[in-house]
């Protein structure tokens, strides 16, 4: 027998007073026990605050992402433990697989976009400068710093691991401290994998806590600084939610719930076609998918009326195909789920849809797993002809393998099924037709938190409608919760505060860790270009010589390019141009004529110019104009262990000092 501890203030808990205890999904027998009434959740709180969030804070989000690429590494090497645990749940190997390796992998990606789109720096950016003066002496930007709290993690039972990692990852990498409390029901997975994570020493002290049982009051501790996370039920997210004390200190909280999600079958996808077959094979597919314990799992399936018989029986023959039983058997494609209790609420629930519905597949009291004292059940399937007129089917979720086919009439009536619903994590549409898919993005966006098309041409590389991606929103409106998690960097906004700074172009860039236009600059410095990362410092300013265009190079130019555009060579046409004045130089040769001012030809520390983010041309350069460049350093990244990003601002003046051109040019420079 397991006992499932805890993990708080840097030491394990055994279990104790108020230990609960875990049976076997396949057999129905106790295998462990956790919680323990005793636990001192505010030494939890303090040591997240006092000892891991200083030393989160004080790393950079790079340095944090390779924490979180050595702590998936490490994960990958230990996975074994976890899928060997995860067989007590019910799940199959496959879904072990999308439990652990998806979490992994979703800590991966953070990972890299905390390299890629995070600066080496403890203050992000966001979005652009704002001149607030005439002048540009006064000037603000939005910045986002991490909370100095912690995050509190209320998970779900049906993914132990990735319901801890895909919160985990974009927490750390913000910069906060977490406290985990997995769901009761699977705990011992979780204490797994924390305890494989806080054996590899690659995290620091305080950055990790876990709960293994209740949290006691530990909400009623909780301030401003805080972050609460939740899913699960709607009944228990809105008791969490109506915490006195969370309300009084406006601490953040994000639910993911209960779901009623659809499934369309476009108009256009009638039996015969690849869509059909594509949409059968996904609708199964979420059916025993985790024995359809999935919050993304197809509830609901829309289809056209004239199609409604043929996808009963093309259904009827794939569940017909389908291996319930002990998923350590490697031909069992659908397990048990994870307790008696939750097989009972199940029928609870399926008794509710089948008062409006007809079954026509499954039986509960007749399956091959019907002796077990496990908790199986065979994959449900309900026809509900008159969809208008009930209530049950929109509103009650069997978090198990149960699905009810829905005719409708039209599209329009399509999306007023799929909107009854009230808010959905996903809503997937298999249409091969364009317009059918914008109707029911203007008709239907609005309730969904994603909306997942798929037809022949993408079915080959798509994920599936049930698998949320670390790149993409998770979360829904309505009945859905409410919240957002993952998305990108998004989700580590979540973790931090967006604070509006206002102050001059230097105070900006000292916060910033970037130089801001009408910061000071150092010129008396060699040549930039001759520096190499390391050398080369934010504001270091080259000014070159001027070089005068001459229609000559207009013209060479353009027969060189075979850009003849008339602005360039034909003067009485383009003095016809309100924006031209005459014939006028190409932009792209004054970019050109700009790095033949500032480039330095001698092999040196900088690699490759790999890019332009930002061009804008501000006024015409005529022949006989002159032009310069002024070249600053306004931001470094580091990329590898060699070499490393350079941010430059380039600005491009002529003989009046007016502004030409501005851009950022991006060059790769030696260690």
């Amino acid at each position: 027998m397991l006992h499932v501890h805890s993990y708080a203030a840097g030491r394990w808990v055994a279990p104790g007073s108020g230990a609960r205890t875990i049976q076997s999904a396949i057999t129905g027998e106790i295998i462990a026990d956790a919680g323990n009434d005793t636990l001192d959740v505010q030494a939890m709180i303090a040591y997240g605050r006092d000892v891991g969030g200083p030393t989160l804070r004080a790393m950079t989000f790079h340095d944090r992402a390779r924490m979180l690429k050595a702590l998936a590494l490490h994960l990958r090497d230990h996975r074994q433990t976890l899928y060997d645990l995860s067989f007590n749940s019910g799940g199959t190997q496959n879904d072990h697989v999308i439990d652990v390796d998806g979490g992994i992998g979703t800590m991966l990606v953070y990972a890299s976009k905390g390299r890629r789109e995070l600066p080496d720096n403890q203050v992000f950016l966001d979005g652009d400068l704002e001149q607030l003066g005439r002048t540009g002496t006064f000037m603000g930007h939005h910045i986002c710093t991490p909370l100095q709290g912690v995050a509190v993690h209320i998970n779900a039972f049906n993914f132990p691991v990735w319901g801890m990692l895909e919160k985990l990852a974009p927490t750390l990498l913000g910069g906060m401290p977490a406290i985990i409390k997995p769901a009761t029901a699977t705990c011992y997975v979780t204490e797994a994998c924390v305890r494989i994570m806080l054996q590899s020493g690659i995290l620091p002290d305080g950055a990790l806590q876990l709960v293994s049982g209740g949290i006691g009051d530990m909400l009623d501790h909780l301030d401003c600084m805080d972050v609460v996370t939740f899913t699960g039920s709607a009944n228990t997210a809105l008791k969490l939610r109506g915490n006195a004390n969370l309300l009084k200190n406006s601490v953040r909280f994000t639910a993911e719930q209960d779901s009623l999600n659809a499934s369309v079958l476009g108009p256009d996808a009638l039996p015969g076609t690849p869509e059909f077959d594509l949409f059968i094979k996904e609708v199964q597919h979420e059916m025993i998918t985790k024995a359809g314990q999935k919050c993304t799992a197809v509830r609901r399936i829309l289809v056209p009326q004239s199609a409604s018989e043929a996808t009963i029986d093309a259904l009827r023959d794939r569940l017909a195909n389908v291996t319930l039983g002990d998923p350590h058997e490697k031909n069992t494609q659908m397990g048990a789920l994870v307790s008696n209790a939750q097989k009972f609420d199940v029928l609870d629930k399926a008794a509710l849809i089948g008062s409006e519905a007809t079954r026509v597949f499954g039986d509960p009291e007749n399956h091959a797993m019907s002796d077990s004292k496990g908790a199986f059940l065979p994959p449900m399937l309900y026809h509900c002809a008159d969809p208008d007129n009930a209530q049950h089917v929109h509103d009650t979720e069997a978090f198990g393998p149960v699905s009810t086919i829905m005719p409708y009439r039209d599209l329009a009536h399509a999306c007023t099924l799929l909107n009854k619903g009230k808010g959905s994590l996903v809503a997937s549409v298999i249409t091969r037709d364009g317009d059918v898919a914008r109707e029911i993005v203007m008709q239907s966006a609005a309730f969904h938190g994603r909306l997942y098309f798929n037809n022949r041409d993408s079915m080959a590389e798509a994920t599936g409608h049930g698998a949320p991606l670390p790149h993409m929103v998770h979360g829904g409106p309505g009945r859905a919760g409410g919240g957002e998690e993952l998305g990108g960097v998004r989700a580590v906004m979540h973790y931090m505060q967006r604070t509006a700074i206002q102050g001059s172009p230097d105070i900006i860039s000292a916060i910033g860790g970037q130089w801001t236009p009408g910061g000071s600059v150092q010129t008396d410095t060699p040549h930039p270009f001759t520096r190499t990362f390391h050398e080369v410092q934010i504001g270091d300013t080259l000014h070159t010589d001027a070089r005068e265009i001459t229609l000559d190079d207009i013209e060479k130019f353009a027969h060189f390019t075979g850009d003849l555009f008339y602005g360039h060579m034909d003067e009485d046409a383009a003095k016809a141009n309100p924006f031209f004045p005459g014939r006028v130089a190409h932009g792209y040769l004054i970019l050109s004529f700009a790095a033949g001012l500032f480039v330095q030809p001698d092999p040196g520390p900088v690699l490759a110019n790999t890019g332009l983010d930002n061009l804008r041309f501000m006024k015409p350069v005529q022949p006989g104009d002159s032009i310069n460049v002024q070249l600053t350093v306004k931001a470094k990244t580091p990329r590898n262990d060699d070499y490393g990003e350079v941010r430059w601002h380039v600005d491009v003046h002529n003989q009046d000092d007016d502004k030409v051109a501005e851009y950022e040019l991006l060059t790769m420079n030696a260690f």
